[in-house]
């Protein structure tokens, strides 16, 4: 570290000057009061770092204290890693290093086994051991795109079809609510689908108040959000947020726009219903949803799916802070019985050769990973465990990029199996 920028935490009092840095870093436009009234929901000052030239604050970095679902449902605690940002004037000293090292040494003394982020700049964060462990997709449908494909014969019995219109359980029924009033109902339905899905992170009730606020300056000239719940006779099954922005083209045409915030349903019944109605609506020329799954069902509900024109982005970045236990939070796939060579710079205690073994879900049995001193039968960087360990990024590609290295011939199929999961890895909740 370098000394002549000193690192601690800071205190309360100080997050105006510590948000700020990244007011400037990432040339914010939105009110400074405003966003440090909404940061200060869910800071936790005690796991802040500052860097400090002289009495001026010149870079930060903060871990928020979340819970992960990781493959077989589990959730593990998780250092949620955010505010990282380095003053324009103090680019290219080494702080950033810095304050990263700091904070994986800071997290490995506490009790969570992973670190995750969602990276502003895709390029930095390998080098600090984080590895890409899952991808979103974003659409974009434009007006008439919409229409979904006639159900399938086995499929439609007692179901109501019709071409604009989804394949939806009769009992599925929708009803528009004032998204805080119909919170109990929101955290139902989100709970149930983070149960089952690796990547989503725990929300508490700051992390709500946070993912829910609607201030004017986040709007851009949107509406106030709104809120599409999906019910049955047993209660809530989905629920969609959403904003639309007016506008009319120069022939008088409706042309409005509709962003797609959340949409969760814990049934396809539900997860149709929602996007019917929101491709349907009156006056909207086109519909964007960004950050959703990979294995989202919108484009096959489509009768065209290119209609959807996804775009793919890298989404939760994964660091493993104690490898071991980490391995032994998740679920495998299949059987798997291998030894892994990683490599480690930052973190010793995660360095050398484990010896992996699992017996798949049915087995009941929690992993084994344990220090051995066997031959290795695969290697690689700790940024490629990282990215493999919520199921969705495969060995075999991270091997044709040089990033896994198969030292026994047919480990690195095994382990690919074992390791991916479905449902596809998804964390739509930025922090």
């Amino acid at each position: 570290m370098d000394v002549s920028f000193p690192i601690r935490s800071v205190n309360e009092s100080e997050l105006p000057a510590f948000s700020a840095i990244g007011h400037r870093a990432f040339n914010s436009s939105w009110p400074a009061d405003e966003l440090l009234a909404l940061d200060l929901q869910v800071f936790e000052a005690d796991r802040s770092l500052a860097a400090f030239d002289g009495e001026l604050m010149v870079g930060s970095t903060v871990a928020f204290s979340l819970g992960l679902t990781v493959p077989g449902g589990s959730s593990v605690p998780t250092a949620g890693v955010s505010f990282v940002a380095v003053l324009p004037s103090h680019r290219r000293r080494g702080i950033l290093s810095s304050l990263m090292r700091r904070q994986l040494s800071d997290v490995q003394q506490g009790p969570e086994p992973v670190a995750a982020l969602f990276a502003s700049e895709s390029v930095i964060y390998g080098r600090f051991g984080y590895g890409p462990a899952c991808q979103h997709h974003a659409f974009s449908i434009k007006r008439g795109d919409g229409r979904f494909r006639p159900a399938l014969p086995a499929a439609s019995a007692g179901r109501p079809a019709g071409p604009d219109r989804a394949i939806a359980e009769p009992e599925i029924c929708l009803r528009l609510a004032e998204p805080r009033a119909a919170l109990a109902e929101l955290k139902a339905v989100y709970e149930a689908v983070r149960a089952e899905r690796p990547g989503m992170i725990s929300r508490n009730d700051a992390w709500w108040t946070v993912s829910l606020a609607d201030p004017e300056f986040m709007r851009d000239g949107s509406t106030a959000m709104g809120c599409v719940v999906a019910d049955d006779a047993s209660g809530p099954r989905g629920y969609a947020l959403y904003a639309a922005r007016g506008g009319w083209d120069s022939d008088g045409i409706p042309n409005q726009s509709l962003s797609v915030r959340e949409l969760f349903g814990l049934d396809g019944a539900a997860i149709s219903a929602l996007w019917s109605d929101l491709l349907t609506r009156d006056l909207v020329g086109e519909v964007h949803a960004g950050s959703r799954a990979v294995d989202d069902p919108l484009p096959f509900l489509l009768a065209d799916p290119r209609r959807a024109r996804p775009k793919v982005s890298d989404g939760l970045w994964i660091r493993l802070i104690d490898l071991p236990e980490a391995l032994r939070q998740r679920q495998f796939a299949c059987p798997v019985d291998v030894v892994i060579e990683v490599t480690d710079d930052l973190i010793p205690a995660n360095h050398g050769r484990w010896h992996l073994a699992a017996g798949g879900p049915a087995d009941g049995a929690k992993p084994s990973c344990e220090r051995t001193t066997a031959a290795a039968d695969i290697a690689m960087p700790v940024s490629a465990l990282g990215a493999a360990y919520l199921g969705g990024t495969r060995l075999g590609v991270l091997a044709a990029a040089g990033q896994v290295t198969e030292l026994r011939s047919g480990s690195l199929a095994s382990l690919s199996a074992a390791m991916f999961w479905d449902p596809a890895p998804w964390s739509p909740i930025n922090f």
